[in-house]
């Protein structure tokens, strides 16, 4: 390595923290605990405590769950260590020890883990059970989360579709020092297999490619309404989310419907009720 290298300045995708950017350009757990809180309240009329977090990455939602109310207890589950132990250094570290304990995270396989108690709440949010590509794989997830759950429990999942996840796009979002894109790589129609990145890239010129990639199935949501029946859930109801009626434009609010728009892009929730 010559002087000049040795010397140079670090771009800012050399700097950058994949998780941090991430946690600011995907998640937003403010909003996700106000619509699970809500939404449980509203239909189990009481407050629900014990949340279980799959595929749970740097476990944002976790500490905000036990951050909101002295009673909520959380578990994290993921598979990878990197980001539980990136989450215990940056997202537990910024607790107070007694909220940091009402926290466990768990490095398994979320098709095996088992928890102590049943819990009221289960999440597997960002998308993330789309990794089983098969209906007895996702199935078998299903089956094995209704387990989990108290008598009156209830499980949370994100989809997205519209005709442009179907397709080969990128998309780009800009944030405060840097862009973040949405790629899909490829689709395949014949299995439903999509392979999504997602990159980011900053003032100075520098990227960070392939910071995410995600190698799954995009299930349609009659496919999961399916399977979460097959699985023994009682109901399973889609979020769907409103629009401005002089814009057109999302407002943030999800109400449970039956009927949704044929829109180039959309996401929703889907609440499945034991």
């Amino acid at each position: 390595m010559d002087d000049v290298t040795k010397h140079r300045k670090m771009t800012l995708a050399e700097r950058a923290d994949r998780h941090v950017l991430y946690e600011e350009s995907v998640q937003d757990v403010a909003g996700e605990y106000k619509f699970v809180n809500r939404t449980f309240n509203k239909l189990r009329d009481r407050k629900a405590r014990r949340l279980r977090e799959d595929f749970c990455g740097t476990a944002g939602m976790c500490c905000e769950w036990v951050r909101r109310r002295k009673t909520n207890t959380a578990i994290g589950v993921d598979i990878d260590p990197e980001v539980l132990d990136w989450g215990r250094r940056h997202n537990l570290a910024r607790l107070e020890p007694e909220i940091r304990r009402r926290v466990t995270l768990r490095q398994e396989d979320v098709c095996t883990v088992q928890t102590p108690d049943p819990v009221d709440i289960v999440l597997a949010m960002n998308f993330s059970y789309q990794i089983f590509k098969t209906r007895k794989k996702l199935g078998g997830y299903f089956r094995r989360v209704h387990e989990a759950l108290a008598d009156d429990g209830i499980l949370f999942i994100d989809a997205f579709g519209g005709y442009e996840a179907f397709q080969e796009i990128r998309e780009k979002r800009k944030y405060k020092g840097f862009k973040y894109i949405w790629e899909h790589a490829s689709y395949n129609p014949i299995n439903g297999d999509i392979l999504c990145h997602i990159h980011f890239s900053f003032p100075d010129g520098s990227k960070l490619k392939r910071a995410f990639t995600y190698d799954w199935r995009l299930w349609t949501l009659p496919e999961l309404q399916e399977l979460l029946d097959d699985a023994g859930f009682a109901r399973v109801t889609v979020y769907w989310e409103q629009a401005d009626a002089k814009t057109g434009e999302g407002t943030g609010v999800y109400m449970p419907t039956t009927v949704g728009q044929a829109d180039p892009g959309w996401v929703c929730f889907l609440v499945a009720e034991k």
